[in-house]
Parts: C-alpha cells; sequence; structure tokens
C-alpha cells in the first residue's frame, strides 16, 4: 500500500465566493457538520491541514466555539478522536492567508486546485493528480466550495481544476463533506483499482 503521509496536501473549505442557485456570487454558512466531517476525514488520510474560509466574523466566530469544545472544553476529555481531528482546522478569513501560511511551512509555492461537480476542459484527472502529490514537488491547497460551489470568477483562477466526482447515475449533487471523503480517498486512499 502507497502511503504519503506526510503529504504535502491542505484543504480549503471556502464560504466565499461561492455561487447561490441563480450562479451569483455569495458567503455561505459555515455549517458544524461539515467542520466535523471533513477534519475526520483529513485526519484520517494525513493532510497537512484544513482551513475553512469565512470573511464573515460571525461565522468565524461560530465555527471557533464549536472548534474550541472540541479541542479545548469538555468535548475535548469525552472525545479525543474527535479532538484530534478538529485540532487540524485553522479559521482564515480569505485564502491568501492559508496560503501565506502553507508557503511558510512547507517552503514551496503553492498550487491552488479548485473543484467543482461540472466537467470541464483541461481538468485534472485523479491519477494524474495523484502522481503530482506523489512527486513530493510543489505543496497543494485543494478547496471545497460551499453553497452551489466555488464561484466562476474562482475556478478560473485556480491553478488546476480536478476532475469531478462522477457516479453511475445522472445524479451529481453531494454534499461537500462527501465529496471530500471520497477525493481524499482517491488521492491518497491504499485502494487505487
Amino acid at each position: 500500500m502507497n502511503r504519503l503521509y506526510p503529504t504535502r496536501l491542505y484543504l480549503a473549505l471556502l464560504h466565499y465566493p461561492v455561487k447561490n442557485k441563480d450562479g451569483k456570487a455569495i458567503a455561505a454558512a459555515v455549517t458544524s457538520i461539515d467542520l466535523h466531517d471533513i477534519a475526520r476525514a483529513a485526519r484520517t488520510y494525513g493532510i497537512g491541514g484544513l482551513y475553512v474560509i469565512t470573511p464573515l466574523a460571525d461565522q468565524r466566530e461560530f465555527a471557533g466555539k464549536i472548534i474550541n469544545h472540541w479541542v479545548k472544553g469538555a468535548g475535548a476529555k469525552y472525545n479525543p478522536d474527535r479532538k484530534e481531528a478538529l485540532s487540524m482546522i485553522s479559521l482564515r478569513e480569505d485564502l491568501q492567508e492559508a496560503v501565506n501560511e502553507i508557503r511558510t511551512r512547507e517552503n514551496t509555492e503553492v498550487r491552488i486546485v479548485a473543484t467543482s461537480a461540472a466537467g470541464a476542459s483541461g481538468q485534472t484527472e485523479f491519477d494524474e493528480f495523484r502522481r503530482a502529490l506523489e512527486s513530493g514537488e510543489h505543496a497543494y491547497l485543494l478547496v471545497l466550495g460551499t453553497a452551489w460551489g466555488l464561484s466562476d470568477e474562482f475556478m478560473n483562477e485556480a491553478d488546476c481544476r480536478l476532475a469531478p466526482i462522477v457516479g453511475n447515475t445522472d445524479y451529481n449533487h453531494l454534499s461537500v463533506r462527501s465529496a471530500a471523503s471520497i477525493i481524499l480517498d482517491r488521492l491518497l486512499g491504499g485502494n487505487t483499482g
């Protein structure tokens, strides 16, 4: 089994700029279940860190209360595994803060990888991205969008766009936490077949 731990892959759960159902750029609310489930997947697959990005101070405060409960409060004693997972989360106001931190930590440039449920020309396939991770040449920030996905402007500015997850039906509306788990397994999991 090929293990990539520790890896130079980081995750960002972006709450702005994301789209509403009409395609307009918005700032989405933070949900506690996303924090718990994505952090648990991130810890399971040994990524470098999980950034939760929102420009909204009240949403950072909300997320901070949840994280503090499980990392420093009563939840830390109640469930040490949850503490370990949620300890990976860093709250930031914008994505550039996360990029700067990763650049300093890894001492290399950071490539932004956008995700979407929609395919696009020039997208990066999972096996291609996995090989890039295995090379260890660059640090990567894989960006997951909340609401109805990352804004078109963000998608166009990213260094690359990961191919969408495709099931065996024409239905394609996974929760962001489900998508995060599937993506991490495809990139870092032991079963590549």
